[in-house]
């Protein structure tokens, strides 16, 4: 994964914004129910240079709605062009940043024909909305203080910084109410280390905490308490360099103690998930984690259990669409990620399975705690045939699916979902290793001469060496010269 992400000049006029807020103004008057006197679900705060957007829907936990991205989206724009704007910062009220998108509604106006293209219309929106938010030239911070789900992540992912806090709950659950992980899921989960963002997609497992910050969610982990702190800090910085800023978080940031729980994917378990999940196939993913189960460690033993019990509690046909979607995300840019993930919508939409309309009344409606009856219920029903409704140029089901509409200032910008100030990934720890970094120099291949390398590449960075080290422990075989003097590492593949 690039390690640096591409955020060029914006060129947008002030005549292109008014018109951008006069439609969104317009559309909002014709499409909301509410009243002029109601309370609004978005609240603006402007503090010296820190601009700050506040998701304030706490009845549904902040859960995206048509009014929400009508209110987001002009006042964004409005700030990245803005002289005045120094920093962005995104939060929610409560314990919740966002728990998502409001989907009951999308499959209210799904199941009528003639309110479908409503349906589709609020997917094109809200991944519109993730596009501009990664094209933002002016340092984008999202802090993720409680629940931060689906469409949720859809905000915050685009963000160069992205902080963690030990309330922090992080999860992709989309294929719990039989839909599949959109917002740029297939981007930026197809980016994680190893097989780590096609277990969560799969399994709809959620990360608490630091373990977001660990895995290469979140850029940073600070402590609940020192936002206030935070939000004081970024104000005071009139027009701040990416690096002031991530000074700024970084001096804020703490490290583990002993109270925290160990980091739940390390050595021989991570390995296991690995192993199991780097499959394209669904069916094989099973089959290694029923070999699991004879696995001479108790714990991957367990972990291989309670991933099936998950699995089979999904909808087979969502395991088979989000695997392909996120296999088919590696290769792409986050646009081309965003349009597919549009396309599979609008067939979800469009009944290329009924396991949304399904999952959405069993899961949130009615809150059951069984298995939804899916259709097909089981993988071996889920055909070929069935996937490529969500993927083929031709499918019916995809015929009508909107286009995203992306500003001409940001068509042709190349984006991706920024790393540069998160922990260092697996590639690029093995790149030192084996001597390949882009950064140059004398590579060591000595445990400690990659740590002293990562030292200079991250400086003051917390988690570095503890993440190095796992790294090598896990993927390194270590070689004695057999004079004393050096041990050196191989890197496995």
């Amino acid at each position: 994964m690039p390690t640096t992400a591409i955020f060029r000049s914006m060129t947008c006029g002030a005549v292109r914004t008014a018109s951008h807020r006069a439609k969104a103004i317009g559309h909002h008057m014709m499409s909301t129910t509410t009243s002029s006197t109601s309370e609004p679900t978005v609240k603006f705060e402007s503090n010296s240079a820190l601009r700050s957007y506040i998701l304030d829907r706490p009845l549904k936990r902040n859960a995206l709605d048509e009014q929400m991205l009508t209110l987001l989206r002009p006042k964004i724009e409005e700030w990245s062009a803005s002289d005045l704007c120094g920093t962005i910062v995104g939060r929610g009220s409560g314990p919740v940043f966002c728990s998502g998108g409001d989907v009951a509604s999308v499959v209210q106006n799904a199941a009528d024909p003639a309110t479908r293209p409503k349906a589709m219309d609020f997917f094109k929106r809200e991944f519109e909305m993730d596009y501009i938010l990664a094209a933002l030239k002016k340092p984008y911070v999202v802090i993720m203080d409680g629940v931060t789900m689906g469409g949720g992540v859809g905000l915050a992912a685009p963000a160069p910084f992205r902080v963690a806090t030990e309330n922090t709950q992080f999860a992709m659950p989309e294929a719990k109410i039989g839909y599949f992980p959109d917002v740029g899921g297939s981007y930026f989960l197809s980016r994680l280390d190893g097989e780590i963002g096609t277990y969560l997609a799969l399994t709809s497992q959620t990360l608490k905490g630091r373990a977001v910050f660990e895995y290469g969610f979140a850029t940073h982990f600070i402590p609940s308490r020192r936002i206030p702190m935070l939000l004081d800090r970024l104000a005071e910085l009139d027009q701040p360099h990416p690096s002031l800023v991530d000074h700024t978080l970084e001096e804020l940031s703490s490290e583990r103690d002993d109270s925290e729980p160990p980091a739940l994917f390390t050595g021989r378990l991570r390995v296991a998930l690995d192993s199991a999940f780097r499959h394209d196939s669904v069916e094989r993913i099973f089959k290694d984690l029923r070999t699991l189960l004879q696995d001479g460690d108790a714990t991957v033993r367990q972990w291989a259990s309670d991933s099936l019990e998950m699995l089979a509690m999904r909808s087979p046909t969502s395991l088979k669409v989000a695997l392909k979607a996120i296999r088919r995300g590696k290769r792409m840019t986050l646009r081309e990620a965003l349009e597919m993930e549009l396309k599979i919508a609008s067939a979800y939409c469009s009944g290329a399975s009924p396991d949304f309309d399904i999952g959405v009344k069993a899961v949130l409606i009615e809150k059951l705690k069984t298995r939804p009856e899916w259709s097909p219920s089981s993988l071996e029903g889920v055909s070929e045939d069935i996937v490529s409704r969500f993927f083929e140029p031709t499918s019916p089901y995809v015929s009508s699916a909107p286009r995203l509409e992306i500003p001409e200032h940001l068509a042709a910008e190349a984006i991706s979902i920024p790393m540069r100030y998160a922990l260092p990934s697996e590639n690029e720890i093995g790149a030192v290793i084996r001597g390949s970094h882009s950064s140059g120099g004398e590579m060591g291949t000595r445990a400690e001469d990659v740590l002293a390398r990562f030292a200079e590449l991250r400086p003051g960075k917390l988690g570095v060496k503890e993440k190095v080290l796992e790294v090598i422990q896990r993927r390194c075989k270590v070689t004695d010269n057999a004079d004393g003097n050096f041990v050196w590492l191989k890197w496995i593949h």
